[in-house]
């Protein structure tokens, strides 16, 4: 059975449109317009034990919404799920002991307290043996090398410095489930390595099932080999994360070095030029265009080095978020 079950579920919204003006205001006292907003539409996707995905899609997609329905924050319009055999909106409280949620955006420690102070209300809500407890807590403040600050006020710390906290106060019960969205928003590359170092080492070693949502396409290449990309509330990809250049990327990249110190006036007509900086040029080119176009660089032009690369994913998932959905 795969830890993590999705079946056509769906998610709408009602939603008041109000006018401009203080006549649009009374009119909406007596009636009002509403629209029909579908966050998530029919998604479905399996996720088996210890595997990492990730959860990709522009902002407005659907994403957060589907972590919430997982995580039981919200009922579902239809459709199916469960997570560790449970059916997350029923709330039981057997499951809320087995995952954790993590969102980079929302706080689950107490502002003005010491640390410490909310790991320990954790302790009393998940009933977390004392020794147990102790155990995890000096386990988890080492790793993320906090443990000097777990007596230090949450609002005096640095983003970096409260997130790894919040990854603390998430795990001290040992969840079998992580939800994470957005961990490592806003921190700067220092801690966004220490934060991603950590769960992949955490991870592998307590093989917890993880559904990562992030827009730092690093996140996601240090962590995930399988990635579910949503985009307008529908799933568009579902696969190892290799394939996404291949499939929906519609060009390559030539990396080019003369023999001279100048680059050709006409080398716009070879593809678009990324980047210039003499000698070296780099170009984009149509994939099915490659072969002929390499022929005809080599065939008249002294060139001394020659490469040709995939485009960074991040370009490709752009690309793809910018595709409508087809009509049927």
């Amino acid at each position: 059975m795969a830890i993590i079950e999705v079946s056509q579920l769906a998610k709408q919204y009602r939603i008041y449109r109000k006018n401009a003006g203080w006549m649009a205001s009374v009119t909406g006292l007596f009636h009002r317009d509403y629209e029909v907003v579908r966050a998530v539409k029919d998604v479905g996707f399996r996720i088996e034990r210890g595997e990492m995905v990730a959860f990709l899609g522009p902002n407005g997609a659907g994403k957060t919404t589907t972590l919430k329905l997982l995580s039981g924050l919200i009922y579902p319009t239809s459709g199916t799920a469960t997570v560790l055999g449970y059916v997350p909106w029923q709330r039981s409280n057997a499951y809320r002991k087995r995952f954790s949620l993590v969102m980079g955006q929302k706080n689950q420690l107490w502002w003005d307290l010491p640390a410490q102070e909310s790991f320990i209300l954790h302790r009393e809500i998940y009933d977390i043996p004392h020794d147990e407890f102790q155990r995890r807590l000096d386990e988890l403040t080492d790793l993320l090398e906090v443990r000097k600050l777990v007596k230090q006020p949450v609002r005096e710390l640095s983003l970096g410095e409260r997130m790894r906290m919040e990854l603390i106060a998430s795990l001290l019960h040992s969840p079998e489930v992580l939800l994470l969205d957005e961990p490592t928003i806003g921190l700067d590359v220092v801690s966004q390595r220490k934060v991603q170092g950590f769960l992949r080492h955490y991870q592998a070693e307590q093989q917890m099932t993880v559904l990562l949502t992030s827009h730092y396409m690093k996140d996601v290449e240090a962590l995930c080999r399988r990635a579910i990309i949503i985009n307008e509330g529908e799933i568009k990809h579902d696969g190892p994360l290799a394939e996404i250049v291949d499939r929906f990327s519609s060009v390559k990249q030539i990396h080019l070095q003369f023999a001279g110190s100048e680059i050709p006036e006409d080398i716009e007509r070879f593809g678009k030029v990324l980047e210039r900086v003499p000698p070296r040029v780099k170009l984009e080119v149509p994939r099915q265009e490659i072969p002929k176009v390499l022929a005809a660089l080599l065939d008249r032009y002294a060139i001394e080095d020659v490469g040709v690369q995939e485009r960074p994913l991040e370009d490709a998932i752009a690309e793809l978020f910018t595709q409508k959905t087809r009509p049927a």
